[in-house]
C-alpha cells in the first residue's frame, strides 16, 4: 500500500497561507508565497514546492525573510532597473519584477530587471508562464552569493552555488518551459535521495579526494562532498563556463557578490530577468507561429524508442499539472512528513 497523499491544490495553498500568516507574513506577501510553491508540486518540481514550506515558516520566524514591504529601485534606466529586495521573499518579489519588466517591454521592447537579496526563490519555472501569457519571452538566471557548493571543471572544491537557468517562450500552442539548474543536479535533490535512502542516478558528486560519486550520504559527510558543474566528468568545462556566465550576469550586475554578501543572508538569492515583446519586431502572431514551427520539428523528430516520444521542454509539467489539478497533487511520506511538521509548527491542522 503506497503511503502517498493526495490533496487539492486549492486546499494545500490556503493551508500554507495561514501557516505563512501565522509567522509574520501579511496575507498579500502569504498569498504568493503559497501560490507559487504549490505551483512548483503541480508541475512536478517537488524539491522546490512546498518541501520548501518548513525553510520559509523558520526563516520568518526568525527575522531572516521579511514579511512585509516592497523592494527598493536602486537604479534605473528605461529599460533596466537594479532592485533591493531586502530579504522579503523571492516568491513574492519575482512576480512583482516580471510584472514591471512586461511593463518595460511593452514600451521600449525589451525589460531588465537584476534583484538581489531575495529570499529563497524556489523552481523558476512557475514564474515563466507570468511572461508567456502576455505574449512575451523569458529569461532567468539565480545565483546565490552566500554559497559555494558547485565545483569548477578538474577541481574538487566548490566556488559557485547551484545556479538555475530558465526560459519561457509562448507558441501558438503550448509554452516552451525550461527550468534547468547549471551544475550536475540540484542540493535540493541531493537531500531527497538522502531522505529516500537511494542513489542519485549518474555521479553528480565530487568526494574531497577528488572521485566522482552517486552517493548522497557524502554530501552530509564530515569532510562534505561538493556539486560537479554540469557536464560532469567529461564536459563539465562547458557547465563551469556556463556558471560563469550565470554568476557574471546576476552577480556581477547587482554589485553584490560572494564578498559582499553577509552571513544571514543564507539561501538568499540574486536574479537576472530579462523579458521581451516580439512585436517590437514583427506582427502580432508571428513569433508564435515560428516558434511552433520549431517545436513541431522537434516532436517530429524520430525516437530512439518509439514507446518514448521526443518532447519539448515543459510538456511533461504541464501534463503532469493538468493531471493533479483533476487528481489532486500526490506528496510522498517523505514530504508529508516536513508539512506535518509545519502543521504542528503553526498549530494549522493539514487538510
Amino acid at each position: 500500500m503506497s503511503n502517498e497523499k493526495k490533496r487539492s491544490a486549492e486546499a494545500m495553498t490556503n493551508w500554507a497561507i495561514r501557516c505563512l500568516e501565522q509567522q509574520g507574513a501579511t496575507n498579500e506577501v502569504a498569498q504568493s508565497m503559497a501560490s507559487h510553491l504549490v505551483a512548483g508540486d503541480l508541475l512536478g518540481f517537488r524539491t522546490h514546492g512546498l518541501l520548501r514550506l518548513r525553510y520559509n515558516l523558520q526563516a520568518l520566524a526568525k527575522g531572516a525573510t521579511k514579511g512585509a514591504g516592497q523592494p527598493e529601485v536602486i537604479q534605473r534606466r528605461a529599460a533596466i532597473q537594479l532592485w533591493d529586495a531586502d530579504l522579503l521573499s523571492g516568491l513574492y518579489v519575482l512576480p512583482l519584477a516580471i510584472s514591471r519588466a512586461i511593463d518595460m517591454a511593452r514600451d521600449y521592447g525589451t525589460g531588465t530587471l537584476v534583484i538581489r537579496r531575495a529570499q529563497h526563490v524556489a523552481a523558476l519555472a512557475v514564474y515563466l508562464e507570468q511572461a508567456t501569457q502576455a505574449g512575451m519571452l523569458i529569461q532567468m538566471m539565480c545565483s546565490t552569493p552566500a554559497q559555494e557548493v558547485v565545483a569548477p571543471h578538474g577541481a574538487k572544491s566548490a566556488c559557485f552555488s547551484p545556479n538555475p537557468f530558465a526560459i519561457g517562450v509562448p507558441t501558438a500552442g503550448q509554452p516552451v518551459l525550461l527550468d534547468m539548474s547549471l551544475s550536475m543536479t540540484a542540493a535540493g535533490k541531493v537531500r531527497t535521495a538522502l531522505a529516500e535512502g537511494r542513489q542519485l542516478p549518474y555521479p553528480a558528486l565530487i568526494t574531497p579526494t577528488g572521485d566522482y560519486s552517486c552517493d548522497p550520504q557524502t554530501f552530509v559527510a564530515e569532510k562534505p562532498s561538493v556539486l560537479a558543474s554540469l557536464g560532469g566528468e567529461q564536459l563539465g568545462y562547458k557547465g563551469t563556463g556556463l556558471n560563469l556566465f550565470s554568476e557574471f550576469w546576476t552577480l556581477g550586475l547587482s554589485n553584490y557578490g560572494r564578498a559582499d554578501a553577509a552571513a544571514e543572508d543564507g539561501d538568499a538569492n540574486t536574479v537576472w530577468l530579462q523579458v521581451v515583446d516580439p512585436t517590437a519586431l514583427m506582427t502580432a502572431g508571428a513569433f508564435e507561429r515560428q516558434a511552433q514551427q520549431l517545436v513541431n520539428a522537434v516532436k517530429a523528430a524520430e525516437p530512439i524508442d518509439p514507446n518514448q516520444p521526443v518532447r519539448v521542454p515543459g510538456e511533461g509539467a504541464l501534463a503532469t499539472r493538468e493531471r493533479q489539478l483533476r487528481q489532486g497533487i500526490s506528496y510522498s511520506a517523505a514530504t508529508w512528513r516536513q508539512l506535518e511538521w509545519c502543521a504542528e509548527f503553526c498549530q494549522q491542522p493539514l487538510p
